[in-house]
């Protein structure tokens, strides 16, 4: 027998600093209201991503004046980001929280969650199978971030990006080197070549050749490739230091010749490896441009600094940290559906079960799975 009230969900403002992004955008909201659940929304949680309260409203969720008041009642909480230690003290002992946590370095907050019995879900984890593919916020976040990357680099670029013949004469097209052809090298890649770049790409996986260049894209230094470079889950492994000097040696020509380097190489869980060297920036051509996309794990370039620009010889070095927070609407709309199809996946019988033999669930947990009067333990 199931209870009859709904269950509760909780969609906060996001805190943190520079965050625009909204957990759920009203479409999302009006979608989860149509399947029985009880949506209450901060008042002003969409508003960075340019979604009103009344438009929550007309889709059938509740405005709440201020997170606490969510909290109280919430069975589920949805946000983009994890919460402060200090915010983790107001969630409800026995709900569950479902946010981008970062357990390397957002410890302190997880060990409140875990203090007060909250059980919490990464969307960082979220695997790379078949059943989740829908769920997958990594991807699509770093599919904003991908493209917007470009735009930052066309942007800091001394030079325009497509071949133009004009009066004045023939310019050549820019050259970008992207590193890295996961899901935001691959959307760098296709949108560096809609501005109208030559584009060329290096991957340790000698599987991503093909989609690379279904792209219109070069793909480079296949020789300093091993077999077995990716990982499970489809993400490279770290490589063998063996392997980091031949990939060092058939990147550094790339780079040298490329007007914009974009970087996204990165390994779960570990610190970024460093693909582009001190010495490879100083022989970059003055007006060049590095966008990492890796800064907030080390960054690919030794140069890199999280969240600042930096000059070496004429050559800038881009770190952001969160594009995706700068196209908040669209960032915000992915998100919304990749949790849609999550709390469906969650949802059984009026109840949020947490399997921890799940392959999806399990794979996501970061605190142990706690009962609550509407989250269960399967």
């Amino acid at each position: 027998m199931t209870d009859s009230t709904p269950i509760r969900i909780a969609v906060p403002r996001e805190t943190a600093p520079g965050e625009r992004r909204v957990a759920l955008v009203p479409d999302a909201a009006g979608r989860l209201v149509k399947a029985g659940l009880a949506v209450a929304v901060e008042a002003g949680a969409g508003l960075g991503a340019h979604f009103e309260d009344n438009e929550y409203a007309a889709a059938g969720a509740a405005v709440a004046p201020t997170a606490a008041a969510l909290y109280e009642s919430a069975d589920l909480v949805l946000k983009v980001r994890c919460p402060s230690a200090e915010e983790a003290t107001g969630l409800r002992a026995g709900s569950l929280l479902i946010a981008f946590l970062q357990p390397g370095r957002d410890a302190a907050a997880l060990e409140v969650l875990a203090g007060r019995r909250v059980t919490a879900l990464s969307m960082d984890l979220v695997p790379r199978i078949t059943r989740a593919q829908a769920m997958d916020a990594l991807s699509s976040q770093s599919t904003v971030a991908g493209y917007k990357a470009v735009l930052v680099g066309a942007a800091a670029l001394a030079k325009l990006m497509p071949m133009l013949v004009t009066a004045a004469g023939t310019l050549a097209p820019s050259t970008a080197f992207v590193l890295g052809a996961g899901v935001a090298g691959l959307q760098a890649i296709a949108t560096a070549r809609r501005l109208g770049a030559s584009v060329r790409a290096f991957d340790v996986r000698p599987a991503v050749k093909e989609q690379v260049e279904s792209l219109g894209a070069t793909f480079v230094a296949a020789e300093a490739l091993a077999a077995d470079a990716e990982a499970k889950g489809g993400y490279a492994r770290e490589a063998t230091e063996e392997e980091r000097a031949r990939q060092a040696a058939a990147i550094a020509k790339h780079v040298a010749e490329a007007d914009l380097v974009i970087a996204t190489a990165q390994v779960p869980g570990k610190r970024a490896p460093v693909l582009i060297t001190e010495e490879m920036v100083r022989v970059m051509r003055p007006g060049s441009v590095i966008v990492d996309l890796a800064a907030e794990t080390g960054g690919n370039c030794a140069l890199t600094e999280a969240d600042r620009e930096v000059i070496c010889d004429g050559t800038t070095i881009i770190g952001p940290t969160n594009l995706a927070a700068s196209l908040p609407t669209h960032a915000s709309q992915m998100y919304s559906r990749n949790l849609v199809s999550l709390v469906q996946h969650l949802v059984k019988d009026g109840r949020l079960v947490v399997d921890p033999a799940d392959e999806i669930t399990g794979a996501m947990l970061v605190t142990p799975a706690a009962e609550g009067p509407r989250v269960a333990e399967s």
